[in-house]
């Protein structure tokens, strides 16, 4: 485990944290005056390793060759010049710092990061992270890369962390994440009577990671049509899928593979396959060359050994593994059919060398006619 502390004054500003994957909706911004939770687990941190935040370059400052050498293969509104390596942990795991009171302001009802870090060492006043819970976004701590270190804790050696638990470890430990959640307005609280300040809906984590996957399937398709299993994994890909692909050619068959999954099929040329929650590893059958597409574990988890629908407590929580069938009833499904992430599908596209193939960059620009059809 680790701890960072101020590059200035070598301040302690963090708990001990080990290191996990960075989540696919890190930099997701989901609905309207929605109020998302913590990004991180407690305990947790992640590394963006590319650059992200202020300043921004517009795509018409950037030459084509420039944007490649980035990865990047299309235009985007902008591109990031911050310094990579930026470090996300939970709010609650910071200490020692103090809120810098002229750039405490944010786009809507709390903080971002439109004004760069946002909050200072408390020892000697050097900015070191930008706090984030604005409405829509995911309420993080991003410390500065230039203005920490990391340190190991108990006498670690530099870079050693908590041993990654195996594939079949996460299969008989790992938990899903359900596909729809109840989703708080700004300034509502959960509890007792509180339950119409919450709306059900699909969750934003499952709209992150179709965004993502929705892009690599299309990519994995080469311009034929692809077909996936059928239920949820169906009902989160069909639609757009159908949509964004021709009819006419022999269907490329997209299926389920992974831990504790039977070995695919050797005709399937597409494999949704979880990552590793800690190490972000794709998981990889053994001498497949088949095109991998990446789904975070507990999206995964659920589609490929699906779970029963979690029940709505009737008041207030319910202790952790207590579910009352006579009381209370299952979570209602969302009222809208699935729509993917329209921002990570678009950001993982355009990092895609395949985007540059004429059928798939129309697909990626008449990404606003795709929006207001409701397939994102």
């Amino acid at each position: 485990m680790f701890v960072f502390v101020c590059a200035g004054c070598g301040a302690e500003l963090t708990n001990p944290v080990s290191q996990v994957a960075l989540p696919v909706h890190a930099h997701q911004k989901y609905g309207n005056g929605t109020q998302l939770p913590v990004l991180m687990e407690p305990g947790t941190f992640a590394v963006e390793p590319e650059p992200w935040g202020p300043p921004w370059r517009t795509w018409e400052k950037i030459h084509p060759d420039e944007a490649a050498a980035r990865g990047v293969y299309a235009p985007v509104y902008a591109l990031s010049d911050g310094a990579p390596g930026a470090t996300v942990i939970a709010p609650g795991d910071a200490h020692g710092t103090v809120l810098i009171p002229e750039r405490a302001g944010g786009y809507c009802c709390g903080l971002d990061e439109a004004a760069g870090p946002n909050v200072a060492c408390a020892a000697c006043a050097l900015p070191v992270a930008s706090r984030i819970d604005d409405c829509s976004l995911w309420q993080a701590m991003w410390l500065a890369p230039s203005a920490v270190r990391r340190l190991p804790v108990d006498g670690t050696d530099v870079g050693a962390d908590v041993e990654p638990l195996s594939w079949a470890q996460l299969i008989a430990e790992g938990k899903g994440t359900p596909p729809f959640e109840p989703i708080a307005a700004w300034g509502s609280r959960l509890g007792a009577g509180r339950w119409s300040n919450h709306r059900w809906s699909w969750s934003p984590r499952w709209e992150a990671a179709a965004g993502r996957a929705l892009a690599h399937l299309l990519a994995a398709s080469e311009g034929r049509p692809v077909t996936v299993p059928d239920g949820l994994t169906a009902e989160v890909f069909g639609r757009a899928l159908d949509a964004m692909l021709p009819a006419g050619p022999p269907p490329r068959p997209a299926v389920l593979a992974g831990p504790g999954r039977p070995a695919p099929d050797g005709d399937a040329g597409i494999l949704l396959v979880p990552t590793h929650p800690q190490t972000g590893e794709v998981w990889a059958p053994a001498g497949d060359a088949a095109y991998r597409v990446p789904l975070p574990f507990g999206v995964w988890r659920w589609l490929a050994f699906p779970e029963p629908d979690p029940p709505v407590p009737t008041s207030g929580g319910l202790p952790d593994g207590v579910l009352r069938d006579d009381f209370d009833p299952p979570a209602p499904h969302p009222r809208h059919l699935f729509r993917a992430d329209p921002e990570i599908f678009r950001q993982t596209l355009v990092r895609l060398p395949d985007v540059r193939s004429p059928w798939l960059r129309d697909i990626l620009d008449n990404l606003t006619q795709y929006m207001r059809a409701g397939y994102f």
